[in-house]
């Protein structure tokens, strides 16, 4: 190698602990990888040692963009960018001479480290460090050294066939590659629980489908959209999904017509529910993910979760339910579905929400309520076959 290039380092998380099941974990975030980049410009390839992945472009190759699409990337707990060259020791201060700059950033004190993998070559690691470090005082007169606690390290690895210069690794999505734990279906609102409650679960290897409930002419086409905005933002993240579209229209004017106003909501989720697990099971999921938090709003009681929760077979996963609004918020704008979510477009479940909602029902006065209308023909209707829009990462 007669010249250096920019590469990326991805460094796995709890992957290394996965014993004799860990080629399986590799290749699934590998593929994810490759996933994450296929819309960027250039040709990636994709190398594994000791517990890091290394990324190389070509000369056509966006490198910045790869890095921003990788840092989404469930499984990979710190990325950073880096240079490999030829292992020469002129080459290698040359690099570090060129990109002095971008190897510090902002910092103000610094520490060069080293590491040889390569017990060969004729300087030892504090040699290598002390060389790097002379040049990058000489480069950037207001560095300063300082070995303790410095704002950054900049990192020279001997390997076996190059050296890789770097500086601080940044932090990444962290997890488990998507996919090594099947597949559930998300019911996707245009709120802002639902998506949070998607992107946690997605980072615990968990491959999403996604079902939105409409209720025409209620709802607006608008509202749909946002829907449609929010699963393309968490495709970002899981590498791409299926959003379901079901009508409850007919469910949510024969509840209006015929049951006890105050116990509207929480028949209408119990419906809500029942067509989700039926999509769930027709389309491989084998678990429902909802963005429900105990005691934020009537339907979210204890005692209404109950009532909601029964008439699932699947289990039911809320990673909010112990999350306050404030701390889902603040994950909502980490994960960028926060402005989306502030729409003002209302979903199925805003329509006919009672004055006076129960937040004690008991399954006997639910079960009385149900028995007045037929539960299992509209149930069937709202879940008839759908067509489902593949939502993948943008470009």
């Amino acid at each position: 190698m007669s010249t250096f290039r920019e590469i990326i380092l991805l460094k796995y998380g709890e992957i290394v602990l996965k014993g004799l099941n860990r080629n399986y974990f590799n290749q699934l975030l590998e593929r994810n990888v490759k996933r994450s980049l296929r819309h960027v410009e250039g040709e990636f390839t994709l190398e594994y040692s000791q517990s890091i992945l290394f990324v190389r472009g070509d000369e056509y190759s966006d490198i910045d963009a790869a890095f921003a699409e990788l840092q989404k990337v469930f499984g990979v707990v710190s990325l950073c960018k880096g240079w490999e060259c030829e292992k020469d020791m002129d080459v290698i201060l040359s690099v570090v001479r060129e990109h002095a700059s971008e190897l510090v950033g902002s910092a103000s004190t610094f520490k060069c480290d080293a590491r040889r993998s390569d017990k060969q070559f004729p300087l030892t690691s504090p040699q290598i460090a002390a060389e790097c470090g002379g040049v990058l005082l000489s480069e950037l007169c207001k560095l300063k050294v300082d070995v303790r606690n410095p704002d950054v390290v900049v990192m020279t690895e001997i390997r076996d066939r190059t050296a890789i210069i770097h500086g601080n690794s940044v932090k990444g999505a962290g997890g488990m590659p998507v996919g090594c734990e099947g597949m559930a279906m998300l019911l996707l609102s245009g709120g802002i629980d639902s998506p949070v409650a998607g992107h946690m679960t997605a980072r615990r290897g968990v491959e999403l489908e996604a079902v939105y409930f409409e209720t025409p002419p209620y709802t607006s086409e608008a509202a749909r959209e946002k829907a449609v905005s929010l699963a393309r933002k968490l495709a970002e993240y899981t590498g791409g999904m299926r959003l379901h579209s079901v009508s409850l229209t007919e469910v949510q004017e024969v509840l209006a017509s015929i049951c006890e106003e105050r116990l509207f909501t929480l028949l209408l989720r119990r419906f809500v529910v029942r067509c989700a697990e039926v999509l769930a099971r027709e389309n491989g999921c084998s678990a429902l993910i909802t963005g429900e938090s105990v005691g934020q709003v009537a339907s979210q009681t204890m005692l209404s979760l109950v009532v909601t929760n029964e008439p699932a077979k699947l289990p039911v996963f809320r990673p909010c339910i112990g999350l306050d609004k404030e701390e889902i918020i603040v994950r909502a704008r980490q994960i960028g579905t926060m402005e989306i979510s502030s729409l003002p477009y209302e979903d199925c479940c805003a329509m006919f929400t009672p004055k006076h909602p129960n937040t004690h029902p008991t399954l006997d006065e639910i079960y009385a309520e149900e028995a007045k209308i037929d539960v299992e023909g509209l149930g069937a209707g709202a879940s008839a076959p759908d067509h489902p829009e593949g939502i993948n990462r943008p470009r």
